[in-house]
């Protein structure tokens, strides 16, 4: 564990995450009051929670939800709506899904063009791609992840995010964190998402180039910090 990494510098990289498909508005106000207390960037919550989320939280704590997710399989137009929805709802940042089976198939285009719809739905918001990181090594290799990578810089968006924390293939490494940020670091942000349970997984993929962190488990990885 890198020792600069200290409780309050990872903080406030944090965005505190509630996905889950049986969250309740109430579970909603319980998570942007444990965001707060912790001191965290932001809390990440689904597109039909963003307005108890932005009601319910402190000025100083942005909110961020998600478009097409967790599968990507939506039509670009559709997530683009999805995201213009939330931002006007109060949201700051979007996550969005790209196609993975499209990226798989060596249609970056395809990919780019995706995300440069939603791009253009929501100008003034901060953009993350989610890549599915795990998926594309494993089903694909890594020149396939870079050149997503650069796809979504391309269409103007400010982050690359690893995934969704709901694919089969899994989570945030520190092999996929590297490739990121050897292709987009110091020109987009990188987010590591999935799967981040202690402060030891947190710190390693921030040393390997993250610039953000998903979590669910925030207080458990916080509390191992000083």
């Amino acid at each position: 564990m890198t020792d600069t990494w200290t409780r309050d510098r990872v903080a406030a990289l944090v965005d505190h995450t509630l996905l889950k498909p049986e969250a309740t508005e109430a579970d909603v106000a319980a998570v942007v009051k444990e965001a707060a207390d912790l001191g965290v960037y932001a809390v990440c919550v689904s597109p039909s929670m963003v307005t108890p989320a932005v009601a319910a939280r402190p000025e100083s704590l942005v909110v961020a939800t998600v478009a097409g997710f967790p599968s990507g399989k939506h039509h670009s137009s559709v997530k683009a709506a999805e995201a213009e929805l939330a931002v006007r709802h109060g949201a700051a940042e979007v996550d969005m899904v790209i196609d993975v089976g499209a990226a798989v198939a060596g249609d970056i285009a395809a990919v780019q063009a995706d995300i440069a719809a939603v791009r253009a739905a929501i100008p003034t918001a901060v953009l993350k791609v989610i890549v599915e990181s795990a998926a594309l090594l494993s089903l694909a290799d890594a020149a396939t992840l870079a050149a997503v990578c650069r796809a979504a810089a391309a269409a103007g968006a400010d982050f690359v995010k690893t995934s969704t924390g709901f694919h089969p293939a899994g989570g945030a490494s520190v092999p996929a964190i590297a490739v990121m940020a050897d292709t987009v670091g110091g020109r987009l942000g990188i987010k590591a998402s999935g799967g981040i349970r202690t402060a030891a997984d947190a710190t390693a993929l921030l040393d390997a180039g993250a610039t953000r962190l998903g979590l669910s488990a925030s207080r458990a990885v916080l509390d191992e910090l000083a």
